[in-house]
């Protein structure tokens, strides 16, 4: 069983930078990781996602150039770095794995609680 717990939201104004890092229970090597955000009344969406070695990474069109997904499966880390902020990053960003099979049938076995992330215009 996998515990995730993520740490690093906040307040920042547009153009911003924040990281957020996501710390796993459990080892994370077999399984793909993720970010997800979710904004209130909607569906929680992708925003990056990092194959078990991290030689694969997948990024959201929205965020691809700002934001970078890294994982540390030593240390049993996964890291968003979010620069270039924007408003409508606005939302409680959720870390997420799987196995990579069910990673790409959409099915993320493991959530963390999520943290908040706010840009002021």
């Amino acid at each position: 069983q996998v515990q995730l717990v993520e740490s690093g939201g906040g307040l920042v104004q547009t153009g911003g930078s924040l990281r957020l890092s996501c710390i796993a229970s459990g080892g994370i090597s077999n399984y793909d990781m993720a970010w997800f955000s979710q904004t209130p009344g909607k569906e929680r969406e992708l925003v990056a996602r990092v194959s078990r070695r991290g030689e694969e990474l997948e990024y959201a069109d929205s965020v691809k150039g700002r934001f970078t997904i890294s994982r540390d499966n030593a240390k049993g880390t996964v890291a968003l770095q979010m620069v270039s902020l924007k408003p409508e990053d606005t939302a409680v960003y959720y870390c997420a794995g799987a196995l990579p099979w069910r990673a790409n049938l959409k099915i993320w076995d493991y959530w963390g609680q999520g943290t908040q992330v706010t840009v002021s215009s």
